[in-house]
C-alpha cells in the first residue's frame, strides 16, 4: 500500500499576473500576532516544574445508560488567544466546544440554541446516521434566538472513532467554523484499546484584527480557501501538557481548519496510526508523519520516553503562497508539547485485533459515476473581479431545490472524483463512509474507509460506497468550506430499493 500522505500536492495552483500582497490578505487581517501569540515552546529539555501552567482540554460530556443529552448554545464569547482577548463564535462559551463521549448504540439528544444573531445549524461530521428529520439534517435552519432539538441514534455496530460537529448552513459554514464553532465527538471502543492516557486534540487556525474580532475573507481568500495566521490546538497557542515517563498515550486528532492541510509529526515519540476518520486499519501503521486534509481525523497511539514530545506541523508546500501574500511557512512547528514528569507509567496491555470493515472491491456495483470538480478561472490576477466560471460539481453549482444524484438503498456504487483544477480538493460525503480505492492514481491495497478523501490537483480519486441504510437527502462537497459555500456541493437522495 502506498502512503496516502505522499500523494497530496497541496494547492499546486499556478496563476499568471500580479497583485499586491496586501490585496490578497484576509480582509481586515492586520497582523495581530505579537510575541505572546507567536511564542516558541520552551527549548531544550523543559520539566513540568519549569512551566508556568499546563494547557487545557475540552470539557467532556459522557453518555450514561445509553443516552447523552447536551444543551448546546452557539453565541459570541470573549476568550483569550495567546494571552490576548478575542471575540469568537463559541459553543457553550468555549472554542472548541465540549467533547461528546459516546458509545455504539447510544441515543444523543442535543438541545441546540442559536444566539449568534444569524442563522446556523449543526452537522455531526462522519456519523453514520439518518440525514432526515431532526437527525443529521443539514437542510435544517435554526434562526437566531431559536432552539432546535437534534437527536442522533447510533447503531450497535457504529464505527468507534473520532468525529466532530460544526455548522453547515449553506453560505455561512466557512465564516462560522473559522470564527470558532467546532467540537469533537468520540465514539468509544466496545473493546478498549490499552493506553496510559487518552487525549482529544482539536486543530484549527484563525486570523484576528487588532481589536480581537475575527478577520473576514476577501475574494482571493474565498477563492483559495482561507488559512489563518494563528495556529491553535484546543483553542490555545502552543499549550504544554503533563505526561508520565514511558507513557503510551492515545491522541484523537481533529483537523477542524476550514482549508488548511495539516502535515503532522511527533518528534521525540513513536507514533502508530490506528486509522483515519471512521476507518480503522486492520494493520496499524507506524508513521513518522501523516497528513490530515480539512475535516480528516486521526486515531494515534504515541509512545513517550523520558524527554518532551511535541505534535508538530509542517506546511504542505504550494506555490500559490507568494501570490496569496502569505509568507508564513512552518517546519516542525510545535503545536503542543507533552512533558513527562518524575512518575513512570505502568505498562499497558497489547493492542487488540483491529477490524477494517468490509472490502467492497468484491461486491457487484449498481452504478459507476463520475463527479468533476471545477472552480473559477482567474483570467489573470490583475483582474480579481474577472473570474470565469464558478465552483461546481459536474457543471452544477449547489441548488437547494435540485437533486443531483439518486441512489438505491442496499446497493454499492463506484465513484470517480475528477479534479480538473490546479489545487487539491478534499471530497466529503455525508452519512455513508467511503472505501478508498485510489488517490491520485495510486492504488490503496488495504481496506481503508474515510469520509473525507483528498483529490489531488489535475488528478482523480476512486471510492466505493455501500448505501446500506438511511433514506433521505444528504450532501457531498469539497471540504475547503469556502468552496462548499460558493457552490461546490451536490445533493444525494437515497431511496428504498
Amino acid at each position: 500500500m502506498a502512503s496516502q500522505d505522499t500523494r497530496i500536492s497541496r494547492r499546486t495552483i499556478l496563476i499568471a499576473g500580479g497583485a499586491s500582497a496586501g490585496a490578497l490578505a484576509l480582509a481586515g487581517g492586520a497582523f495581530w500576532l505579537g510575541t505572546s501569540v507567536s511564542k516558541t515552546l520552551t527549548s531544550g529539555n523543559p520539566t513540568q516544574s519549569s512551566l508556568p501552567g499546563f494547557g487545557i482540554e475540552p470539557e467532556i460530556l459522557r453518555s450514561s445508560g445509553g443516552k447523552l443529552t447536551v444543551d448546546l448554545v452557539a453565541a459570541y464569547s470573549e476568550i483569550q488567544i495567546g494571552g490576548k482577548p478575542a471575540k469568537l463564535k463559541t459553543y457553550n462559551g468555549t472554542t472548541p466546544g465540549p467533547t461528546w463521549m459516546v458509545k455504539p448504540g447510544d441515543v444523543i439528544t442535543v438541545n441546540f440554541t442559536n444566539n449568534l444573531g444569524e442563522p446556523t445549524n449543526l452537522h455531526t461530521h462522519g456519523f453514520h446516521v439518518s440525514p432526515a428529520g431532526n437527525s443529521d439534517n443539514v437542510f435544517v435552519e435554526v434562526a437566531d434566538g431559536e432552539t432546535f432539538t437534534y437527536q442522533y441514534t447510533l447503531a450497535d455496530n457504529h464505527p468507534s472513532a473520532p468525529f466532530w460537529y460544526h455548522p453547515h448552513h449553506h453560505g455561512m459554514a466557512a465564516d462560522q467554523v473559522f470564527a470558532g464553532l467546532y467540537g469533537a465527538i468520540v465514539v468509544e471502543d466496545t473493546e478498549p484499546i490499552p493506553a496510559t492516557k487518552e487525549r482529544v486534540l482539536v486543530l484549527s487556525d484563525i486570523s484576528l484584527q487588532t481589536d480581537g474580532n475575527v478577520a473576514g475573507a476577501n475574494m482571493m481568500s474565498k477563492m483559495m480557501g482561507r488559512e489563518g495566521d494563528i495556529l491553535l490546538l484546543n483553542g490555545q497557542v502552543q499549550p504544554s501538557y503533563a505526561s508520565d515517563q514511558n507513557a503510551l498515550e492515545r491522541w484523537r486528532i481533529v483537523n477542524s481548519c476550514t482549508s488548511r492541510y495539516m502535515k503532522l509529526s511527533v518528534p521525540g515519540g513513536t507514533a502508530t496510526l490506528l486509522g483515519k476518520d471512521s476507518g480503522r486499519y486492520a494493520q496499524p501503521q507506524k508513521v513518522t508523519e501523516f497528513t490530515l486534509a480539512p475535516g480528516n481525523r486521526a486515531d494515534l497511539l504515541v509512545q513517550l520516553g523520558s524527554e518532551p514530545v511535541s505534535l508538530s506541523y509542517t506546511t504542505v508546500p504550494h506555490p500559490d503562497a507568494m501570490m496569496m501574500g502569505s509568507t508564513q511557512t512552518y517546519t516542525n512547528y510545535p503545536l503542543a508539547q507533552f512533558i513527562p514528569g518524575s512518575t513512570t507509567a505502568a505498562t499497558v496491555g497489547a493492542l487488540p485485533t483491529q477490524t477494517a470493515g468490509p472490502d467492497l472491491r468484491s461486491e457487484a456495483i449498481a452504478d459507476a459515476r463520475s463527479f468533476t470538480l471545477k472552480m473559477p478561472n482567474m483570467g489573470g490576477m490583475g483582474g480579481m473581479g474577472n473570474m470565469n466560471g464558478g465552483f461546481t460539481i459536474n457543471g452544477q453549482a449547489f441548488n437547494m431545490d435540485v437533486i443531483n444524484t439518486s441512489v438505491k438503498l442496499g446497493t454499492v456504487e463506484e465513484w470517480t472524483i475528477i479534479n480538473d483544477t490546479t489545487m487539491d480538493h478534499p471530497f466529503h460525503l455525508h452519512v455513508w463512509p467511503m472505501q478508498v480505492l485510489s488517490i491520485g492514481g495510486l492504488v490503496v491495497t488495504a481496506v481503508e474507509y474515510q469520509d473525507v478523501v483528498n483529490v489531488p490537483a489535475n488528478s482523480r480519486s476512486v471510492i466505493r460506497v455501500h448505501f446500506d441504510k438511511f433514506e433521505g437527502n444528504a450532501v457531498y462537497h469539497c471540504h475547503i468550506l469556502d468552496h462548499e459555500d460558493q457552490g461546490m456541493m451536490g445533493i444525494i437522495e437515497a431511496n428504498p430499493a
